[in-house]
């Protein structure tokens, strides 16, 4: 059965302008100078018109922009993977209107009262400034005050891989104090000129944009991450026997499927909330943006074959390997089609009444606004506010064992 459901709806119609009505007026001194607005791996709906805002900005205060590459160990940990992330992305020069320079070396900049290294892009640091983009929103390997955003984009993202394995070795525990420590060292070179927040809605659109001026960076990202929190899309069950995700990937969720959505973050150091709960999950496929990086593909109780063949072991391994997360990667039970995945999930589930298996099925974990319930779990969901739940439809397989639905 198709449900619908509905979310608060905050939107920002023109990203572009808001990015460069933003900057304007905060009236960053960069006259002549050259500035670096980082670009990360993470899927963000108006990523490119949010850049092409800020380059906008900075070339009428007669500065000249470049796009950095700013995501750790991302894309196989090489440079050219990294532009060809940023690509799938839509972000080329031009679409932006700006160089897009890519780089794994690093240069330490300086060191935190905590021993911490602040690493920082080489293509970066040759510039004579920084304007940081990122959204907001809970990260998946730590819990903290302001998740992931602009302060793990300067402490990991501009970091590259040394960054990442700097803060990813210390665990759940330390990690945001590793974050928020590198961070506040890079603000104190005074290299950074501002910070661009987006927020997103439920339905992965841009709910808000703030350009925020250096000092105003840790005291306010706290706030938009709360912000960020309750906009979040979340599903109308939370206890299931089966969840068939039809795609994972890194455009998605830094692993691949957002643990606060599936409730399951096997991290050493983190236990998986009461809610929800899913006995099995089957994932289907590897999103093409993803570029093979299938981190998160251990959270999965069963993959098909079709998601394994798509598998970069190398830029899996090193992703895992960085975040200090090997269990995220071990491969699930590899089923030949999408019906034996979803098969072996239910003969797995330790289900009494296997005809009464409660099933859902999402497209991702970012678009949560449709998705599909088993009978069973209709009675639960009818009547409740904003969500519609609609006719009973067989799920319709192709000769070969897939869902016909999916390409």
């Amino acid at each position: 059965m198709e449900v619908t459901q509905s979310f608060p709806r905050p939107r920002l119609e023109d990203v572009a302008v808001a990015v460069r009505d933003g900057l304007r007026r905060l009236r960053p001194q960069v006259r002549g100078r050259r500035i670096a607005v980082t670009a990360g791996s993470r899927g963000i709906r108006d990523i490119v018109p949010a850049l092409r805002g800020a380059v906008a900005a900075l070339s009428d205060a007669g500065a000249e922009p470049v796009i950095v590459a700013a995501m750790g160990s991302h894309g196989g940990g090489t440079a050219e993977g990294q532009r060809r992330v940023l690509a799938h992305l839509g972000i080329t020069a031009e679409a932006i209107g700006a160089p897009i320079l890519s780089a794994m070396e690093v240069t330490e900049v300086g060191r935190t009262p905590g021993g911490f290294a602040i690493y920082l892009d080489q293509n970066a640091a040759a510039c004579d400034g920084l304007v940081v983009v990122n959204r907001i929103k809970p990260h998946t390997a730590f819990q903290s005050d302001f998740g992931s955003g602009l302060m793990k984009m300067m402490a990991v993202g501009l970091g590259k891989a040394p960054g990442a394995e700097q803060a990813h070795r210390l665990g759940a525990e330390h990690m945001a104090r590793a974050i928020g420590e590198v961070a506040a060292g890079l603000l104190a070179t005074g290299r950074v000129v501002a910070g661009v927040a987006l927020l997103e809605n439920a339905y992965d659109e841009t709910a808000a944009v703030e350009v925020l001026a250096p000092d105003e960076i840790p005291e306010r990202e706290p706030a938009l991450y709360a912000q960020a929190q309750e906009w979040m899309p979340r599903l109308p069950v939370e206890e299931a026997d089966v969840l068939v995700v039809d795609e994972m990937g890194k455009n998605y969720s830094g692993t691949g499927m957002d643990v606060n959505i599936i409730g399951r973050w096997r991290h050493p150091q983190i236990p998986d909330p009461p809610r929800p709960r899913f006995r099995r999950i089957a994932v289907l496929r590897l999103a093409a943006a993803s570029e093979g990086n299938a981190q998160g593909v251990g959270l999965a109780d069963v993959i098909t074959a079709r998601l394994a063949g798509a598998i970069d072991l190398d830029a899996t391994y090193l992703n895992a390997v960085t975040s200090s997360l090997p269990e995220r990667v071990a491969l699930p039970v590899i089923a030949p089609t999408d019906r034996a995945a979803i098969q072996i999930a239910l003969r797995t589930a330790g289900l009494e009444r296997p005809a009464e298996a409660r099933l859902v099925r999402i497209p991702n974990t970012l678009h949560l606004e449709r998705l599909w319930v088993s009978e069973s779990l209709a009675p639960a969901l009818t009547g409740r506010p904003g969500i519609t739940v609609g006719p009973t439809r067989p799920w319709r397989y192709s000769d070969g064992g897939d869902l016909a639905d999916l390409p």
